[in-house]
């Protein structure tokens, strides 16, 4: 059974830093590339941030580079996306995403697995 398992996120002011974890189970992780997308309110979702399998690839939306870092411990099949410097507009669930292949952009298909979502609100 694939299952795609969240944790962190929370509240954060503006320029304040937040993590999240996604840990997989079920398939073959090492030759999955993964993603991160988000959700804000009353808006679709974009994909914020992928990696390559072996994390040699990494692909981040205009809005998030620079602040943002995806990586991955495929020791551990463990998914990380490092938040910092965050923004108001930076608020939404946040989901890690198993890909179909490698694709980055409005263009790219929907996710295969999804982890469960983790909101992320940034305020003062």
């Amino acid at each position: 059974q694939v299952q795609l398992v969240q944790s962190g996120g929370g509240s954060a002011q503006p320029g304040g830093s937040l993590t999240l974890s996604c840990v997989a189970s079920g398939f073959d992780f090492t030759t999955s590339h993964m993603s991160w997308y988000r959700q804000a309110p009353g808006k679709g979702r974009e994909q914020v941030a992928m990696i390559s399998n072996l994390g040699t690839v990494r692909d981040y939306v205009e809005s998030v580079k620079g602040r943002f870092t995806i990586s991955r411990d495929n020791s551990k099949n463990l998914l990380i996306l490092q938040m910092n410097s965050l923004k108001p507009e930076d608020t939404g669930v946040y989901f890690c995403s198993r890909a179909p292949y490698y694709c980055f952009g409005h263009e790219c298909p929907p996710g295969v697995n999804w982890g469960q979502g983790t909101q992320v609100t940034v305020s003062s």
